[in-house]
């Protein structure tokens, strides 16, 4: 796919945008000047949405953070015109990317109530996140009943990301895209790699950028003046102002922005929202699947952007996105061909997946590939059940919060030892940060508790206040591992509060890992028999090859 697969294009047409929006306002109301930095406020005639009649339908496959949910919720509801939810026909979908001026600025409130209140209104809505982010994906899903995916250029190469991004816009009415950090933050002080600003350009996306007005007034439209005028390579749709203090606040703001940017459009001013505040931990939010109010807080979201955003005019401005030829490229499903893997057999193997409250960091892509590399993927429960699941030939233990359950992992002393026992056996299994913490000989918590865990490794994870370690990590492997042969190339991401204490002499080191400052002299990719654990969360995107060979690996183990 080249540059040019994903521009945007100014054709209208698609119905179902438009028929989302046909009742919210008479036509005479909906005549405005484009262009023009006005307030526009939501008319008073929108009829109510009923959240109750649109709770979410997973979508996507089982590879993704809702399949748990799978047959929980109703089909959400439809305006005239719109196709069922189930089909998978492209349509011309429109899209645009929430960004911010920094974090904590408001955008991942104003990406989840608009991905929730275009969702209430019947659109299928596709959510993505730039970045390596695992929790905020998930409360996109509960917001749309799709999985999202991340978009992360760094990690699954420019071309990877375009992939990802075609596969699951291609069926969309509404695409949403959330930034990471202030828009033009990235990798580098020099350029816009690895930030929300390239990822726009890259896919032809206006940004929609969210602007903390908190105590400011004239300084706001300095501050917008600043971000749109930064570089003139990027699209942008218009402007949200987040924490406004009071009615009269927000009329000031309204003005300041219509005289010093009239050509900036405003489509809301929200006022402050304590009361609807997104739980967080030590490692970002709460996760949707362990927050019992998580729907209640997105609809709130949803109220709160309706109320204060104008959504009638906003999307239907946004032109519709295109792929090369005038289409987008079509979602691939599952009679597509399977990954090959130089010859290595792929016969249906089987991989469980360990899916609870304490492991639950998976790149929805990771899961995809490997069921396009033909696996099955069974989930079990490293908390609740007491055996795996009958014939799997691996096991994928991904990342999450074993700390939190660290108790409850030590009292399953039947999984801990089937799992011991399956790694003591040789099959192939790949464990990342928490799953790696979990295969140690113990977890210790900041207070100095510890708990055994299923003993593989010769170590103790031992938690801390702070990170030991954030970033970006590429990994080429030093012997042949489940993942490739020796030479095999990885990107992830590292972002933990453990430290690993012990020898690590007695275990093979096959990490040689390079950060974004350089090489780090440090053992990592530890290997037992046919066990790798790391700290690294690895995306398959960057190199699907990996996940093709794992799963072959996996068709062996089951012999």
């Amino acid at each position: 796919m080249n540059d040019s697969s994903l521009p945007l294009s100014p054709q209208r047409g698609d119905g179902a945008v438009e028929s989302a929006f046909a009742r919210d306002e008479p036509a005479a109301k909906r005549r405005h000047r484009p262009g023009k930095c006005r307030l526009h406020l939501p008319p008073t005639d929108l009829p109510p949405t009923n959240p109750s009649s649109a709770q979410p339908k997973p979508d996507g496959g089982s590879g993704g953070p809702l399949a748990s949910r799978r047959g929980a919720g109703a089909e959400p509801r439809r305006g005239p015109g719109q196709r069922p939810a189930d089909d998978p026909s492209p349509r011309p979908g429109r899209g645009l990317v929430v960004a911010g001026t920094r974090s904590g600025c408001g955008k991942t409130s104003v990406a989840l109530g608009l991905m929730r209140a275009l969702s209430r209104r019947g659109l299928r809505v596709q959510a993505f996140k730039v970045g390596p982010d695992f929790i905020d994906p998930g409360h996109h899903g509960l917001a749309t009943g799709r999985v999202s995916h991340n978009l992360d250029d760094w990690m699954c190469g420019p071309d990877g990301m375009r992939e990802i991004f075609a596969r699951y816009a291609a069926d969309a009415d509404m695409v949403v895209v959330e930034g990471v950090m202030g828009l033009f933050d990235g990798f580098s002080a020099t350029d816009d790699a690895g930030s929300t600003a390239r990822l726009a350009k890259t896919l032809g996306l206006p940004v929609l950028l969210v602007a903390d007005a908190a105590s400011m007034a004239r300084s706001t439209a300095a501050m917008v003046s600043g971000f749109t005028g930064f570089d003139p390579e990027l699209a942008f749709c218009g402007v949200a102002l987040n924490n406004a203090g009071s009615d009269s606040h927000r009329e000031l703001l309204a003005e300041v922005m219509a005289v010093a940017l009239p050509e900036t459009p405003l489509w809301g001013v929200l006022p402050r929202r304590p009361a609807i505040a997104m739980p967080s931990r030590h490692l970002g939010l709460v996760t949707a699947e362990t927050d019992p109010e998580a729907l209640t807080r997105l609809d709130a979201l949803a109220d709160w952007i309706e109320a204060h955003m104008d959504l009638p005019r906003l999307i239907p401005s946004l032109p519709p996105l295109r792929g090369s030829g005038g289409a987008v490229v079509p979602r691939q499903g599952p009679g597509a061909a399977p990954l090959a893997a130089g010859g290595i057999p792929s016969t249906s193997p089987l991989i469980g997946v360990a899916r609870d409250a304490a492991f639950c960091f998976y790149y929805a892509e990771n899961l995809r590939l490997l069921e396009a590399a033909g696996a099955q993927l069974a989930y079990f429960s490293p908390l609740a059940d007491t055996a795996l699941p009958e014939g799997v030939g691996g096991l994928y233990l991904g990342g999450g919060y074993p700390e939190l359950f660290a108790q409850q992992l030590a009292a399953n002393a039947a999984m801990r030892g089937a799992i011991r026992e399956f790694c003591a056996a040789g099959r192939p299994v790949l464990a990342e940060c928490g799953g790696f913490m979990y295969l140690m000989e113990s977890l210790v918590d900041k207070a100095g508790r510890s708990q055994a865990m299923a003993g593989v490794f010769p170590f103790r994870a031992i938690m801390g206040e702070r990170f030991s370690a954030l970033g970006y990590r590429e990994a080429v492997t030093r012997a042949d591992t489940p993942l490739g042969p020796a030479g095999t190339r990885l990107r992830g991401h590292e972002f933990h509060y453990s430290r690993l204490d012990g020898d690590t002499g007695e275990v093979a080191a096959v990490y040689a890992l390079t950060g974004r400052k350089g090489p780090i002299d440090a053992p990592e990719g530890f290997l037992r028999g046919n066990t790798l654990g790391s700290y690294v969360h690895l995306h398959f995107g960057g190199n699907p090859r990996a996940a093709a060979h794992f799963a072959a690996c996996c068709a062996k183990g089951r012999d």
